[in-house]
């Protein structure tokens, strides 16, 4: 069963990551400025998932690549599946998997993690991991789950206050989704994810710093790290449970 498990998260993640490139380009916009709605030579764009290439000949790809959005997609939903196993919220984890994904590549891009994604991704989180705790054999708590997303999006919003420059209102909107999935399995492992988010975001600047390519104030994305750290630490409450 476990395997089985892991083999469709991975199928899921490899089919969802395929149609990323497209949201990625159209969305990676700076703030105020309408989504694109032409590929970098003009031609109009229908839809918004799918392959990112102008048409030709010769087919002009741009935006991320499709394979590594695919490998980026599939191998955290495989872990997650692997670690959650075949409990109800593993659907929920699994699914949130392309978005976080998506957000990643359009913070790395532009700095900037679109509301459009980040609101809907806190409801629905919340919202499926209410539907996850009334079936037999959830391992989290829900009103947990909330209140972790309350404190992680409270401590963004401090730390946002504190420096603006620093730190964005997409990251906080973004650690509100962070922290019902980390709070779900309890404060330790919501504490684990919140540390480790900002410690692979203070150690990637202060690589930066170390190696010339960045001062004391530069801004860089920040979002993967955060869920990069909220992966960490649902995978420990996913095999602790």
């Amino acid at each position: 069963m476990g395997l089985v498990v892991i083999i469709l998260a991975a199928g899921y993640g490899v089919a969802a990551g395929l149609l990323l490139p497209r949201a990625a380009h159209r969305l990676s916009v700076e703030p105020g400025e309408p989504w694109r709605a032409a590929c970098p030579r003009g031609h109009p764009l229908t839809g918004w998932f799918g392959r990112a290439r102008c048409p030709g000949p010769p087919a002009h790809p741009y935006g991320p690549r499709p394979a590594l959005l695919a490998l980026l997609t599939a191998a955290p939903a495989a872990a997650l599946a692997g670690a959650v196993g075949g409990r109800p919220e593993a659907a929920v984890y699994v699914a949130a998997v392309p978005v976080v994904v998506l957000l990643a590549a359009v913070d790395l891009a532009v700095h900037r993690l679109p509301d459009v994604l980040t609101l809907p991704l806190a409801a629905a989180v919340a919202a499926g991991l209410g539907v996850a705790s009334l079936v037999p054999g959830a391992a989290g708590r829900w009103p947990a789950a909330l209140a972790g997303g309350a404190a992680l999006g409270a401590g963004y919003l401090v730390l946002f206050l504190i420096n603006p420059a620093g730190m964005g209102l997409g990251d906080v909107k973004l650690a509100l989704a962070l922290g019902v999935a980390l709070g779900w399995y309890g404060w330790g492992v919501w504490a684990a994810g919140a540390f480790l988010g900002l410690l692979y975001g203070a150690l990637y600047g202060l690589g930066l710093v170390l190696r010339g390519r960045a001062g004391r104030g530069t801004g860089f994305a920040f979002g993967p790290y955060m869920a990069a750290g909220a992966f960490t630490g649902v995978l420990l409450g996913g095999f602790g449970a």
